[in-house]
């Protein structure tokens, strides 16, 4: 078993101005050297620069402001790195988008962008790093999915089909990459407190998906859980007991009993005071 060492890492964290990647930078910037924030949002990522280099006077921070839905600012990120002499050994693919409601009624441009970034830009960040962490033998991927991916959900097609393709991804490139010194962890989290729900509803409607309490964890516990099994070279994580246990016994529930309370999980929403 490869363990990665998180001490003097260079890493790369995409969607970094709030959340789960907001936390990974946090957390991070304890043990590297040089971080590169990626995110949408300019604003926030120099404010997360000030904040970062308070903590840790030594540690290096770039920020880039670009929407990753773009194929385009993916090879200029990439570009880019390479002219600065970069070299990234940990990609923290944690950028992603989510889509309330039906998938009829919902907004194909609004599709096309979650499965580019969840999906495509996932897919060409970690293929345009790869060949430098094998080149040095040394590097750590951590995909960032979902408990969704574990099952469809009605009212979340997209998002949860685009999650188990960042599972699979990421078993898939794992048992490419053995002997490599490189290393793939899909972080899985449940129900987080964190802006994802709110930017996900449409029209920020009062449209909601409840969720149990004891089911959620705090971001906190989330990237620590995920950095410990990365370091760790587990290649699957899944925080908090309450989720683990449900995502297990969903995993070993037939597909036909899924659908049967799929079935009666839209009802109910149908049913639902609007």
């Amino acid at each position: 078993m490869i363990k990665f060492c998180l001490k003097g890492s260079s890493g790369l964290i995409t969607g970094a101005s709030a959340g789960i990647g907001l936390e990974f930078a946090r957390q991070l910037s304890e043990y590297a050297t040089s971080l590169v924030l990626v995110a949408r949002r300019g604003e926030r990522l120099q404010s997360l620069r000030d904040e970062l280099t308070k903590l840790n006077p030594k540690l290096i921070v770039h920020i880039r402001t670009m929407d990753l839905s773009c194929d385009q600012m993916i090879v200029e990120l990439c570009d880019w790195l390479d002219r600065e002499n970069l070299s990234i050994d940990l990609l923290v693919n944690n950028a992603g988008l989510g889509d309330m409601g039906s998938c009829a009624s919902s907004d194909l441009q609004r599709v096309k962008e979650m499965l580019a970034v969840n999906v495509a830009a996932l897919t060409s960040l970690t293929r345009l790093l790869l060949p430098g962490m094998i080149k040095q033998r040394r590097g750590a991927i951590l995909n960032v999915s979902s408990s969704a991916g574990f099952l469809p959900i009605p009212g979340f097609a997209v998002y949860a089909a685009s999650k188990a393709y960042v599972t699979s991804f990421s078993e898939a490139i794992r048992a490419e990459l053995r002997g490599t010194g490189v290393i793939v962890t899909s972080l899985c989290p449940g129900p987080v407190e964190t802006e994802f729900q709110q930017v996900a509803r449409r029209n920020h409607s009062g449209q909601k998906r409840s969720s149990p309490k004891l089911s959620h964890v705090a971001v906190e516990e989330v990237v620590r859980t995920a950095l410990d099994a990365l370091a760790s070279d587990k290649p699957l994580v899944i925080p908090g007991l309450i989720m683990k246990i449900g995502m297990f016994i969903v995993r070993l529930v037939p597909l036909s009993v899924l659908r049967l309370a799929s079935r009666f999980h839209v009802s109910a929403t149908k049913s639902l005071p609007r």
